[in-house]
């Protein structure tokens, strides 16, 4: 079951939008990593991050989004969005990674603080981390060869 979690979530990695993808050859390739924890010989705790060949509940997990513009012209106004499946629960972005756009239904995007999700009652509530379903990147420019990468942190529910 771990190991078709794991191809459910690649499957589901990050799209670009068409006006984006209509602007020419910017190739994304999407990776899963699991954070493997370990002691060292003094004790201390160290993380380090793993293919994500196989996951369980609870492991944390890191997404990872590589783009790189592989024509002669600069690309403008790309758009990245990566689906969360519902077996995930974003955390934060990743290390060194631009902090992202946040939505829990794919229309309305935002930081955390500033989303609401609708509620049986005919009202809404804050959302929590638990209720992001996209996250999304908006890069100005990316150069003739440039290439880069973005990241988020979650955990396998």
């Amino acid at each position: 079951m771990a190991r078709t979690l794991i191809t459910a979530l690649l499957a589901a990695a990050a799209v670009v939008t068409p006006a984006a993808a209509s602007q020419g050859p910017l190739q994304v390739a999407s990776k899963i990593f699991v954070e493997q924890r370990a002691l060292d010989k003094a004790g201390a705790v160290s993380t380090s991050l793993a293919p994500a060949t196989r996951a369980v509940p609870g492991d944390h997990v890191v997404f990872v989004l590589a783009y790189r513009n592989t024509g002669a012209q600069p690309l403008s106004d790309i758009v990245l969005d990566n689906p969360v499946p519902g077996a995930i629960t974003y955390r934060a972005p990743g290390a060194g990674s631009a902090a992202p756009e946040l939505s829990v239904d794919g229309k309305t995007y935002g930081a955390l603080a500033q989303l609401r999700v609708p509620t049986a009652s005919g009202g809404s509530r804050a959302a929590t981390s638990n209720d992001v379903r996209h996250i999304r990147w908006r890069i100005a420019t990316v150069p003739a060869g440039g290439q880069g990468q973005l990241a988020f942190k979650a955990v396998l529910k």
